[in-house]
């Protein structure tokens, strides 16, 4: 087991598949540390690695070689049953395009994570309020995504991102479909959850204003690790 302090560590990570003849390595060889309750920006041009290390990270996309922990866990190890329970627990994902539900509301949307565990009703309803209540859709609840803005849409997916209170949030362009004064406000959210409530946050975005509300932003290019900016 790592002997490292940090929430998310890699060491010598790569990946790679086959596309016909040949070899693509989208990662190769990268180390990396986050500490918990950091908000990690990551930017590169397209083909660069970002969204494949974000997929590692969240436990989608497996390593091919080196060691990837995570909260603790080297996830690279897991099974698909362990992998699956431990990605419940920890990670919490926001898409661009949300991928909500169109026929279920909003309170059922936010819900959906929490009916695979065995809390009780009760219980899922007043997580559900609470989430609700912190991305400022309270009264939203009984909406349905074609009644609610872009905006409040990635909102809804912010809270059930969160629904299950998981110490990391993983975020793919979650502004790249807004107008700016929305995804500035989806940014102040994600703040928000950095500073007030202690998650970790890795967004990946091509949006240097969106990557300014970071903390840290990490630039790859070719799979590697090139430089980072601290804000």
């Amino acid at each position: 087991m790592t002997n490292s302090t940090s929430f998310i560590e890699c060491r010598n990570l790569s990946k790679e598949y086959r596309k016909g003849p040949t070899v693509v390595r989208p990662i190769e060889k990268l180390d990396l540390q986050v500490e918990a309750g950091r908000f990690l920006a990551l930017m590169g041009p397209s083909g660069s690695g970002k969204t494949t290390l974000l997929n590692m990270i969240a436990g989608i996309d497996p390593p091919t070689s080196g060691e990837l922990w995570v909260a603790g866990t080297q996830t690279g190890n897991l099974r698909r049953g362990p992998l699956t329970k431990w990605r419940a627990q920890t990670v919490g994902y926001i898409f661009q395009l949300y991928h909500l539900i169109p026929v279920l509301t909003a309170f059922e949307n936010v819900e959906l994570p929490l009916l695979l565990t065995r809390m009780s009703r009760k219980d899922r309803h007043r997580r559900v309020a609470q989430a609700l209540e912190l991305v400022g859709l309270a009264d939203r609840a009984s909406h349905r995504p074609t009644e609610l803005s872009g905006g409040q849409e990635q909102r809804v997916a912010i809270a059930r991102a969160i629904v299950a209170d998981p110490p990391l949030l993983v975020a793919d362009e979650p502004t790249g479909d807004l107008d700016r004064e929305t995804a500035e406000q989806i940014l102040d959210l994600l703040r928000l959850l950095v500073a007030d409530h202690g998650k970790t946050v890795i967004m990946v975005t091509h949006d240097p204003r969106a990557a300014a509300a970071a903390d840290n932003t990490l630039y790859l290019d070719k799979g590697k690790l090139v430089s980072e900016l601290v804000i």
